[in-house]
């Protein structure tokens, strides 16, 4: 059974520090970029973060550029996002993806992060 369970939200004030982490079992972890995507409420969504398979390459929303990291443990099969200096703004469902080629293949569900400001 394929598993991306997506976790380490909840509820911090702005400028606040939190990490997410998802973990990933049932396929080739290395063999993915992962991607994380939030999706705030009435809104598009959107992806926040990206690392290639090896964790050398990552890609940012501009939104979120000098303040999230995004870094995987592929001994562990997980993937984590460091978001510092967090924003009202950045208040959303937050899920990752495992990409190959062009194509998602596993979605995980998501894990809530709300910034009061």
């Amino acid at each position: 059974q394929v598993l991306l369970v997506a976790s380490g939200g909840g509820l911090v004030q702005a400028g606040d520090s939190l990490t997410l982490s998802c973990a990933a079992s049932g396929f080739t972890f290395s063999n993915y970029i992962i991607h994380w995507f939030r999706q705030a409420p009435r809104k598009e969504r959107e992806r926040v973060a990206g690392i290639s398979e090896s964790g050398r390459n990552t890609d940012y929303a501009a939104s979120v550029k000098g303040r999230f990291t995004i870094s995987r443990d592929n001994a562990k099969n997980t993937v984590y996002l460091q978001m510092n200096s967090l924003k009202p703004e950045d208040t959303a469902t937050y899920s990752c993806a495992a990409r190959s080629g062009e194509q998602y293949h596993y979605w995980g569900q998501g894990t809530r992060v709300t910034v009061s400001s």
